[in-house]
Parts: structure tokens; sequence; C-alpha cells
């Protein structure tokens, strides 16, 4: 096997201990020293691909995009828009409620805005499929009214996820935030 081949397989095994270790203990955990450790390597061995822990971080949260990228292809379909938005707007809020740890490392300012291996670029095809759904705005810019939805899935996954809108609410379902939501920036007749 040569060096350069048994490299890739490294890098492969820090970015999976890491995508394991972030599953298991949050974003918090992801130290390099922990990622290395996990991956069976000494601490100084991940700088070979990754120089800086941001980089690290980067090729965990693609991960993080990737896998919720194929979760919206698998689920969306051929429906109306506003059917697709429901369904993808499902996803989303599970993939959030599954893969706690992986939300919050994907959605961090630092790694976005580092650019660290295109992962602004690697995000940015799911916020177009929300452009592509939502109905345009009175204001014109229909990535505003994209981003307001975005914004409000993204603050029921948050709240949902520390308990504070069941408590504000008086509700364990989060559907009815998610139709709401919905009704909110694409009004119209509900989706079956």
């Amino acid at each position: 096997m040569s060096e350069e081949h048994e490299d890739d397989g490294l890098r492969e095994r820090l970015v999976r201990a890491g995508v394991e270790l972030v599953a298991l203990e949050g974003a918090q955990a992801l130290s390099l020293r922990e990622i290395a450790r996990r991956a069976g390597v000494s601490h100084g061995a991940p700088r070979r691909w990754f120089p800086t822990h941001l980089a690290l971080l980067s090729a965990v949260a693609r991960e993080g995009f990737t896998a919720l990228g194929a979760e919206l292809r698998a689920a969306d379909s051929a429906g109306a828009p506003r059917a697709r938005l429901l369904a993808l707007s499902r996803v989303y809020l599970d993939f959030a409620r599954r893969r706690p740890g992986m939300y919050e490392l994907m959605f961090r300012h630092d790694l976005l805005e580092s650019e660290h291996l295109g992962l602004r670029r690697t995000s940015l095809p799911l916020f177009d499929e929300l452009v592509s759904l939502l109905p345009p705005s009175g204001d014109g810019d229909p990535k505003i009214v994209a981003g307001a939805f975005w914004a409000n899935l993204h603050g029921i996954a948050q709240l949902w996820s520390r308990g504070a809108l069941q408590l504000a609410t008086d509700t364990d379902e989060v559907e009815p935030l998610l139709r709401a939501t919905l009704e909110a920036h694409a009004p119209g007749s509900a989706p079956e």
C-alpha cells in the first residue's frame, strides 16, 4: 500500500471519527486530540490533512450537509411546491432532532465564514431549493422570503431541542408550528 493511499485512509478515518464523536457527545467534544485518539493516531497526525482545527471541523460539518442533502433529495417528490416544501421541512426538523450535535456544528458561523472545503458552497444548494419552492414576495427578492422561512425552521429546531417551544405552546407536537410557518410564508390551502 502506498503512503499516499494510507494518507487518504487516514483523512477518512479522522472525518469518520469526528462524525461519530459529534453524534455521541455533541459539537463541544470535537477537540483535535480526541478525534485523533478515536482515529487511533497521534494528536499531531491530523495536521497533515487538516492544518487547523477549523479545517477538520469543516470536514466533519461537510459530512452533515451531505447527509442532510441526501435525506432531502430522498424525500423530495414531483408534487406541488407547497407539498414539497412541507415534506422537506419535516426532513430538516427531523434531522435536527435526530442529529443535534451535527446540526449545531453545521451552522457554526465560524465554519461557514471560513469557507474551508467550500462549506458555504456545499450548503447553498439546500437554500436554493427553498428559494425555488416559495412563492415570490411582494417585496420582490425570493431569497428574503426563503431566508425568513429558513430562519423560522431553524428557530423551531433550536427552540424545540431546548424544550422552550413545548413550554410556550403547551404542545408536544411540532407539526402545528411547521404548518403555521408554512402558512406565514406560503399562504394557501394546506397540503395533504
